[in-house]
């Protein structure tokens, strides 16, 4: 392992040297490419590092051993050889998953898209929850939220929402959202008691700043009309919200968060390329599907991935069939624990896919 994690220290050490420099530091794009290339790898440097101070450490004890006589110093050698084998073992575990091929777009920002489907009123309070539940978990990591589109049911609940989240990563951790929500639980509305299922869709995109493929002015449709809250009522008076239909694809999205139509335009656009890109992308991917097994279900928007039932207090991931019991502090955004686990899951199954290589 320490093999293959050397030509990377090597790495790691090349550009810590170069993002340095004053011709480098002035060349802000450049400067921004190498250390984001440096923090993608600082972690596999600083295990490297780790694992040979081990390794030194290992052989040191164990020529010591060869000529110890002293029962009590044998003890005590013996007993940290096989302290350190365990630490190497776990730190080789440890780079063998830092090693493993990442998603492209891992440390991207993203957009989240939630609508309710089935279930009508409930469908969108529901909606409504897990739009609140992905901004709490942004807030517990410090990362930044932005609201694209909002459009709000007349008793509080949500017929459509995007919002952007910027921050370190984001798209690693919350690729594993996309997918049908379902929820059960006794609506407030229900007089007799009796529990209801109802779905929202949520769908998680990277948000792309540069794309591969050419936007014609030609092919969009731009409409402008006047941003609205819940009811009807007009946030403002002037024609500020943009609507952007892409007419070769049919993929229409929407911006009226701010009061700028330059601002909203800018927005729609940023959420067109997002779009577009994950439109291209699955386009490719499904002709490689089979290159597809690694992945824990993280972008079918058709797919049933949780259940939260309410009655039992139970959030049930059924792509890996864990269940935790923490439902109020889960929708209140602490969701690591399941992100882990589905992190957790993905890994397994790309380490069992190389060994059957």
């Amino acid at each position: 392992m320490l093999e293959q994690t050397a030509k990377i220290k090597q790495r790691y050490d090349e550009l810590t040297e170069l993002v340095v420099k004053p011709e480098i530091i002035a060349d802000n794009k450049l400067w921004q490419k190498l250390v984001k290339e440096r923090s993608s790898i600082e972690e596999i440097a600083e295990c490297h590092d780790q694992l040979s101070k081990l390794l030194k450490n290992l052989k040191d004890s164990e020529e010591v051993l060869k000529t110890e006589t002293d029962p009590e110093m044998i003890s005590f050698f013996t007993e940290d050889i096989n302290s350190t084998k365990k630490q190497i073992d776990e730190l080789n575990e440890k780079v063998q998953i830092l090693l493993l091929p990442k998603d492209e777009d891992d440390d991207k920002n993203v957009i989240i898209e939630v609508r309710p489907a089935a279930g009508g009123d409930e469908a969108a309070l529901f909606a409504g929850t897990l739009m609140n539940m992905y901004i709490r978990y942004a807030e517990r990591n410090h990362w930044k939220v932005e609201v694209n589109d909002l459009e709000e049911t007349e008793i509080g609940g949500v017929k459509e929402c995007s919002i952007t989240i910027k921050g370190t990563n984001v798209f690693s951790k919350l690729k594993y959202e996309s997918g049908v929500h379902r929820v059960q639980r006794v609506p407030e509305t229900e007089s007799q008691g009796r529990v209801h299922t109802s779905t929202v869709t949520v769908a998680v995109l990277p948000e792309i700043e540069e794309v591969d493929f050419e936007i014609l002015d030609k092919d969009l449709r731009v409409d402008t009309y006047r941003s609205s809250g819940a009811g009807g009522q007009h946030i403002n008076k002037t024609d500020s919200a943009i609507r952007i239909t892409h007419l070769p694809t049919g993929i229409v999205v929407a911006c009226q968060d701010e009061r700028s139509q330059i601002k909203n335009r800018e927005k729609a656009m940023n959420l067109l390329k997002a779009k577009l890109y994950n439109y291209y992308k699955s386009k490719i991917d499904s002709e490689y599907s089979a290159n597809r097994k690694s992945q824990v279900g993280t972008g079918d928007r058709s797919e049933r991935i949780r259940t939260y039932n309410f009655p039992q207090g139970r959030i049930t991931d059924h792509r890996i069939n864990y269940s935790i019991f923490n439902i109020e502090s889960f929708l209140d955004g602490d969701i690591e624990g399941m992100i882990e686990e589905l992190q957790k899951a993905e890994q397994k199954q790309k380490l069992e896919n190389l060994a059957l290589k």
